[in-house]
């Protein structure tokens, strides 16, 4: 089973109630208070990695690694619901980076463009792996199976999530999978899944509002007419 990397009870995730200052874990440079500085930093440091790798200096695609690889990996993993799959993800990844580097144009920061590589990669590989699981019967391949690492949560719970997700569209699970598991900003996922930042915030709502709906239990009509 995948493991989803949940930080917080799922019950936060889906609340109607705006988030409030302080719910979401922010980066060090804003509770610093000196947002730009770091910033630059970030900039700089895509930049450095993107002019090595385009340059096929090995040490660049090192330092890639070892900055984004084990979130990569967890991304994959939730996506395709093994670290097996998830790890032949992140090595093709690596692989067409090398081969397609030449293009990258800059148009999107060089982590973005990886990651957008990275789930492009993921899903083929799901299509892939359905059809050939589909003279079996094997449906299991879409549905995707979550852990929470919520503590204390109930097996039971559990399944009652991984069947609302299953039922999620697949721009609804990418986005809500993107921001509130693995921690992405919206201006992030708007580059990654080429949409538009308010796009990306629409659709996160949407997926919290679908994720209620089913997870809710169903109203007695009988008791509210007392």
């Amino acid at each position: 089973m995948g493991t989803m990397g949940l930080a917080l009870p799922w019950k936060a995730r889906i609340s109607s109630l705006p988030r409030e200052r302080g719910t979401r874990v922010e980066s060090s440079e804003h509770l610093a208070g000196s947002p730009k500085p770091a910033a630059e930093e970030a900039l700089s440091e895509d930049a450095s990695l993107a002019a090595g790798c385009r340059s096929g200096d090995l040490h660049a695609y090192e330092r890639l690694y070892a900055l984004h690889g084990a979130r990569m990996k967890n991304l994959a993993r939730n996506i395709l619901g093994n670290p097996i799959d998830a790890e032949d993800a992140v090595q093709d990844t690596f692989l067409k980076v090398q081969r397609s580097i030449a293009g990258f144009r800059g148009q999107s920061s060089f982590v973005t463009w990886i990651y957008r590589i990275l789930m492009n990669t993921c899903y083929d590989a799901r299509r892939s792996r359905v059809r050939k699981k589909e003279v079996a019967n094997d449906d299991s391949e879409e549905t995707p199976h979550f852990e929470p690492r919520a503590p204390g949560a109930h097996p039971s719970l559990r399944m009652a999530l991984e069947r609302a997700l299953a039922k999620l569209t697949q721009h609804q699970r990418n986005v809500f999978l993107l921001y509130e598991v693995e921690g992405f900003r919206h201006a992030e996922i708007a580059g990654m899944l080429k949409m538009t930042e308010t796009a990306s915030k629409n659709t996160l709502f949407q997926a919290k509002k679908n994720l209620r709906q089913i997870l809710e239990p169903p109203r007695n009509s009988a008791a509210e007419a007392r």
